[in-house]
Parts: structure tokens; sequence; C-alpha cells
């Protein structure tokens, strides 16, 4: 396990030492680095109080990001470095963040008050390694262990809660049993958390690769800010299609789909209005007919809740919507999903039902999946060829048709709508002439 710090961070960490203080690159650049990761940002923290910071750094361009904190930002090479005093946190009232932090001289106490021991190492190149919590040992092992008490830890930041399960989704790293457990105790705290926090560290968590696993154990801690999931857990689908509970569907659906953090909302959420529009034949077998119409409801309320922005909301919301249509190898069909919600989300929507066909039984599953590849080629002949399936393409416009003596909006629509059903079932040519004809003799 080596560290190369990249030749900015050197500078910055030489700057300091030029006026007779320490410093190191600290938390999750020395984790990443370790694991032979390139880090996306390189923290920095030095024994210098923040006024002393700013003097070595004249000069620079330099600016206050948390001065109450200790926490100066220096830009350098077109980068931002935060470089912060080494300190000790205050009493946490708040559950996220000290009331107030005391400078030290001492980087182990610094290190003493980070949350998970794989973040808590400190390196430059004349010391080497500080490791005083054995995060060394902990990568080794893949294990993600708190520093300290565990309940201290999630009760001085309840964020943490989510920090630790989205490094062990990322990193495909197990949970230490007295975090884990305390994880579960305290995860009540998450409530008191702001939502863009939430979904901030819901993306990244979802996106990594021991999702799933993650997902099933920990499925009361996310329940806490989304708890609509509960009526999925355990929830036997008693359908020839599936061969997983509802639960164990959606996570591996969402481990089988691109890391993407929409397409893995999507699969998330994609069932979740099944539970309640569930009815029975004689057979005992179960049918969930408009469950995708009830999970985008469901789903819109939760993503708003969790502040997602708009647009990733609108996108998420129309997967969900179509991720239940079949496609049997018409083309027409096929024209008919791309004019409602476009190629980029078609293409999506071809991973999403991917996704969602991979986890169920193997009943008619190899003819779904046969029928979406039919579909993948379909679209890029649709395009190859530029087939008409958009009013876009269409050969007339609602100008022509106003020409025509028609001015109310609605009808010129209704008659664009009308013209474009014709193409796209090729029963009209696209072609203005006898596309106004057709027009003329619209009712």
């Amino acid at each position: 396990m080596n560290i190369k710090l990249s030749d900015s961070v050197k500078v910055i960490i030489s700057q300091i030492n030029k006026f007779g203080f320490e410093a190191f690159a600290v938390g999750g650049c020395v984790r990443d680095s370790l694991l032979g990761l390139t880090p996306h940002d390189w923290d920095v923290c030095t024994n210098a109080k923040p006024d002393e910071i700013k003097k070595c750094f004249e000069g620079f361009k330099v600016f206050d990001t948390g001065i109450k904190h200790g926490t100066v930002s220096v830009v350098y090479d077109n980068s931002v470095f935060e470089v912060t005093t080494y300190r000790i946190d205050g009493e946490y009232l708040d559950n996220r963040h000290p009331q107030s932090v005391e400078f030290t001289s001492n980087i182990n106490q610094d290190l003493a008050r980070r949350d998970f021991t794989v973040n808590a190492m400190a390196y430059n190149d004349e010391s080497g390694i500080i490791d005083p919590f054995d995060g060394i040992t902990d990568l080794k092992n893949k294990i993600i262990s708190c520093v300290g008490n565990p309940d201290k830890r999630f009760n001085e930041d309840a964020l943490r809660i989510l920090r630790g399960l989205r490094f062990a989704s990322v990193y495909d790293f197990k949970i230490e049993k007295a975090t884990s457990d305390s994880i579960k105790t305290n995860a009540h705290l998450l409530s008191g958390i702001a939502s863009e926090r939430i979904n901030s560290e819901l993306n990244k968590l979802l996106c990594g690769i021991g999702a799933e696993n993650i997902l099933n154990e920990y499925r009361d801690v996310f329940a806490v800010f989304i708890p609509e999931i509960t009526l999925m857990f355990d929830y036997d689908q008693h359908s020839k299609h599936h061969s997983r509970d509802l639960w164990h569907h959606t996570t591996y659906a969402l481990k089988t789909v691109q890391n993407n953090p929409l397409l893995r909302v999507t699969m998330l959420l994609h069932d979740i209005g099944k539970p309640n529009v569930r009815t029975t034949d004689d057979k005992g077998y179960c049918h969930f007919k408009n469950h995708q119409n009830v999970s985008v409801k469901i789903a819109d309320k939760i993503l708003h809740r969790l502040r997602y922005p708009t647009d990733f909301i609108g996108d998420c919301l129309v997967l969900i919507k179509y991720h239940d249509v079949r496609f049997c190898g018409s083309k027409n069909q096929l024209k008919r999903i791309m004019n409602k919600i476009g190629v980029d989300n078609t293409r999506l929507l071809f991973d999403v039902q991917f996704a969602d066909i991979s986890a169920q039984s193997n009943y008619q599953q190899e003819q779904k999946l046969i029928n979406i590849d039919i579909a993948r080629r379909q679209l890029e002949e649709i395009l190859q060829e530029n087939e008409c399936f958009s009013l876009k393409q269409l050969a007339i416009n609602g100008d022509d048709i106003k020409r025509l003596g028609i001015s109310e909006g609605r009808q010129i629509g209704n008659i664009l709508n009308y013209l474009m059903d014709k193409v796209i079932d090729n029963e009209l040519e696209n072609d203005k002439n006898i596309l106004l004809s057709a027009a003329k003799d619209f009712n």
C-alpha cells in the first residue's frame, strides 16, 4: 500500500512547512490512495492556526470556507485545497455539527474526532502514514469500523450512519459488528438530517457494487426516510413471473442495472406501488394491474420529499411509468414510445427493463430479453433511416394547419397527432402534400 501525493498537494504541504508548521494529507484521499484509487480531492490538515495558514499562503488566492471550524481554502493550479487546523470537536447538540471546536497541535487528537478508522489516517512524505486507529488493517480486511464508541460517533453526526453504509456499498466492505449494531440502533436519528444530505449519500450508496447487500441487511435504516418501502419487505408476489419477494426483486434489479443514480433510484422505486393494487385470480396467482402508475405517484412524493432535482424526478417517473411496457417486435410500438419519452429515455428504458426482467423468474424470461434486444436494434435502425416518430420530423407543422383556416390550438394539436399516428402506422407517407390533404379531411 503506497501513497503518491499529487504535485499540487506537495506544494501546499511544502508551503506550510516553510513557515515552520507541519501538514498532512488526511482522510478520504489517504484511504483512496491506499486502495489504489485516484483521490477526487486532497484535504490537508496542519498545526497552523487559521490566521497562520493565511500567512503561509500570502500571494495565493485564499478564502474562508469554515473559518469557525479552522478551515481555509487555498487555490493552486486551478484546484481548491481545504486546509484545516487540527482540532478537537466540542459537544454535538443537533446530531450534526459541533457547538464549538478547540484547536490542538496534536495530529492524533484531530484524527480521534473522525468517523471511521479508514478515514482517520494522515500522510506526508517525511513522516509517512499516521494511523493511530489501525485503519490500514481495516482496509486490508475490508471492514468499516467507527473510531472509538460507535454510539457516540453516530449521535455526534447522524449522517455518519449513511456515510458508513455508503462506504461499505462503494468499496464492497463489511461493517464491523459493534458499528453495525449501532447503525441499526441509532437509525432513527436520520429523521433529523436535511433531505439534500440524505439524497447525496443515497445516490452514492445506491451506485456502489455492494448496494444490494447493504439494502437487504439495513433495510430498516432506509425505511426511516423512505417508510413507503416497508410494504415491499417479505412481500410474496405469488406470480409465475417472480421467484423473489418484492424487496429482493427490487434490490437484485437495482444491482443489475448500470451504476447511474437515475437508473438505480428508478429500480429502487419501480415496483413500490405493487402492494396497493394486488388482485388474486382463482388459481391463487397475484396480478398487479396499473402498478406502474401507482408507483409513479408514490415515487413522486418520495423524490420531492428528498428534494431531488426537478429534471431528475421527471426522468425517473417516466422510466417508472413505462418500465412494464413489453416490447413485442413491433417498430410501430417502439416509435410510439420514442415519440412519448424521447430517444435518450427510450435507451434508458431498455436498461431498466433488462434489469427488471433479469430479477424475475425463468418463466418467459428468455423471450422477454430477446424482445428487448430486438427493440434496441430497431431503435438504431429507425434513427439511421431517419424514420419519422416525432412531430418535429413530420413534414407539416402547426403553421401549415393554420393556413388551412384552422386557428384553434387544440384542434391543430389533434390534427397533428392524428397525422403522426397515421405516419407511424404506415397508413400515410410523411409527405407534405399528402399530409395536408389528410388534414383537410380530418373531422
